[in-house]
């Protein structure tokens, strides 16, 4: 029994969870790099939105003016 053994139960093969078992760093690598790529795209969403033109912002509409139905 090794610490990484509930990956069985999920899928993984006995050589990946012997892999793990053997070294756990490349768990901690795992994480580390999903969430910096978490990070990453959360940073670009933020520039995305913080440099967007005023023209490019969608307006709130007051009210509940709905447009008219298009014409065909």
């Amino acid at each position: 029994m090794g610490q990484f053994d509930w990956f069985s139960k999920i899928g993984a093969t006995k050589e990946a969870v012997a892999v793990l078992n053997d070294q756990p760093i490349l768990f901690f690598i795992l994480l580390a790099v999903l969430a910096t790529i978490g990070l990453e795209c959360a940073l670009m969403w933020f520039i995305h939105h913080a440099t967007l033109k005023p023209e490019q912002k969608k307006k709130k509409e007051k009210g509940g003016a709905k447009k008219p139905p298009a014409k065909k």
